[in-house]
């Protein structure tokens, strides 16, 4: 999905972006993004196009740019911090790199629940952590909840990420703000002893294991499953016409979810143009392309998802604010310690 606006729209949104936080069209932004380029230079250049903004990219891993701007001191050149998951977030916030920001747009295009309470941070797209079944070897009627998977009818069918992967950490995280630290080392220890085989690989490689009958099930984002579905790799695209998704705690607390999110550097040069950088990227058109393009869903209520998305049918999302799954992570990642997660 090329994100494109008619003449008059294109003009409006200009005027909107370049006024509303007073940029100078001739300014630059600098951007510092785990995001990989094709998932986030289309917005970028389009932004550019929009406001005659130049704006600098620079991708890297997660943990690796957040390093770099901290050595980086009050000389970094970054503006803008692009990365994924609501722990690596707080991770940044706790670094003290990050500036509060607060704008009426910011404020009304992203929930409460999937931004810093302070301003520091904001959701860009949403990723629900869904449970992954074999169609041909598992009854959804048999599936309910994450908690769940800890029981022993499902020992031995069980396959997930290791426990230095955020995306887990988060989800742990989330079921300490739930449930509290008993409960929750109760439940990943007996989600361990259910595992298959030893934590290993990708997102991907889990859903790959359930297709080749390695589990039963897995717990992974989404869009992982969405890009194999759309992979140009026969192979990619096979596996995942084995896997179903199931949306699990919807008569509870809803499906896990976490987001790719935003953030001004506290050292940016270019404030004006990187808080209205900010904004285009949770206008309607670029909250579009995320769904399009990745499979995330918008963050921005009301903006219409793909047509892939909209296949998987509707969910309800836990309404936890993710703020919380940065608090605890340190919390998670003891409790699934004591679990033996490795």
């Amino acid at each position: 999905m090329d994100v494109r606006f008619p003449n008059i729209a294109r003009f409006l949104l200009a005027l909107y972006f370049c006024l509303s936080a007073s940029v100078l069209c001739a300014a630059e932004v600098n951007v510092y993004s785990a995001r990989k380029e094709n998932l986030i230079k289309p917005l970028l250049l389009q932004f550019q196009e929009l406001t005659g903004t130049s704006v600098n990219l620079i991708t890297g891993k997660a943990d690796t740019l957040l390093q770099r701007i901290i050595s980086e001191g009050q000389h970094s050149p970054a503006d803008i911090l692009i990365t994924i998951d609501a722990g690596r977030l707080h991770r940044a916030l706790q670094a003290n790199i990050l500036l509060p920001v607060d704008t009426p747009a910011l404020r009304n295009s992203v929930p409460q629940q999937y931004r810093d309470p302070d301003g520091n941070w904001f959701g860009l797209s949403l990723r629900a952590r869904p449970i992954m079944y074999a169609s041909d070897r598992v009854n959804p009627a048999d599936l309910s909840t994450y908690e769940n998977l800890s029981l022993p009818g499902w020992q031995g069918k069980i396959c997930t990420r290791s426990s230095d992967n955020i995306y887990n950490q988060s989800m742990v995280a989330s079921m300490l703000a739930h449930h509290g630290k008993e409960y929750t080392l109760a439940w990943t220890r007996g989600l361990v002893s259910n595992f298959a085989r030893p934590p290993q690989g990708g997102d991907r490689d889990q859903i790959r294991a359930v297709a080749a009958g390695q589990c039963d099930v897995a717990i992974a984002n989404s869009y992982y499953l969405g890009k194999m579905l759309a992979s140009k790799d026969s192979a990619q695209r096979e596996a995942a016409q084995k896997v179903g998704i199931f949306w699990p705690n919807q008569d509870d607390r809803g499906v896990h979810v976490n987001i790719s999110g935003g953030a001004v550097i506290r050292t940016s040069k270019n404030r004006a143009a990187a808080v209205a950088l900010l904004e285009f990227l949770v206008s309607d058109a670029a909250q579009q392309w995320y769904a399009e393009t990745n499979f995330e869903y918008p963050v921005k209520p009301g903006v219409r998802s793909s047509e892939m998305l909209t296949r998987w049918g509707q969910f309800k999302a836990d309404s936890l604010n993710l703020y919380l799954l940065g608090e605890l992570n340190s919390d998670a990642v003891m409790v699934m310690d004591h679990a033996r997660w490795k």
